[in-house]
């Protein structure tokens, strides 16, 4: 791997120009990685991060430019041989490194991880195994009426009825009051005269007129007289 070589070497002269051990006797040259990063056996996308961890604190950090990222790990004496785990993102990587003083001799290392999580293994537990007795346990009271639930929704309404038949006649009622005496009408047109019964009954009459006279005028000439 040509290119990544080119970095790591890259970076080994950046260092020595910052941190001039001729100069500084006293500082320790860090350790240096160039890693290859693989998720799931492809290269891990530009821009991933790549972190180390030492004692469960990360102690650096890098992007990865075509599948490579470069760390450079700052530590004392106390560091040396001490095991540093990878991570490619948030996944695990399953290869570690060892931390040397002013890195590898060959500060190539290719680590991966898979971003398919494995199951946890359930330990199993033991089943109770219960034995049945031959005898009948007492039966139990009864236990409380449970409260009456919510009412449910009402339901749908339903087909109208068949026509029912006629009931029977009712009795009749009592007589209403009288209504008030109208208005009298007109007077009738005058009948026509009669004819035969009419003549008799006059002359009856003048007969009787005749009669009435002559008592009246003899009375009054017997009262003179007298």
């Amino acid at each position: 791997m040509t290119k990544v070589r080119m970095l790591a070497l890259m970076a080994v002269a950046a260092l020595l120009l910052v941190f001039p051990a001729v100069a500084f006797g006293q500082q320790i040259p860090p350790h240096l990685s160039a890693v290859t990063a693989n998720v799931d056996g492809a290269p891990a996308s530009n821009g991933t991060v790549v972190t180390a961890w030492i004692d469960g604190n990360q102690v650096a950090s890098g992007e990865v430019t075509d599948g490579v990222a470069i760390l450079i790990i700052s530590g004392d004496a106390s560091f040396t041989g001490k095991t540093i785990s990878f991570k490619i993102g948030n996944f695990d990587a399953a290869e570690t490194d060892t931390w040397e003083q002013g890195g590898h001799v060959n500060p190539e290392i290719t680590i991966s991880a898979s971003s398919v999580m494995e199951p946890t293994a359930v330990p199993a537990t033991a089943v109770p195994v219960v034995v049945a007795t031959a005898e009948k346990g007492d039966k139990g009271d009864k236990g409380d009426t449970g409260s009456a639930g919510a009412t449910g929704p009402a339901g749908p309404a339903g087909a109208a009825g068949d026509k029912g038949d006629a009931g029977p006649a009712g009795s009749a009622g009592s007589a209403g009051t009288a209504g008030a005496v109208g208005d009298a009408g007109p007077a009738g047109a005058a009948g026509t005269a009669g004819e035969g019964g009419g003549g008799l009954i006059g002359i009856i009459a003048l007969i009787l007129a005749i009669v009435a006279i002559a008592a009246a005028g003899g009375a009054f000439v017997i009262g003179r007289r007298a």
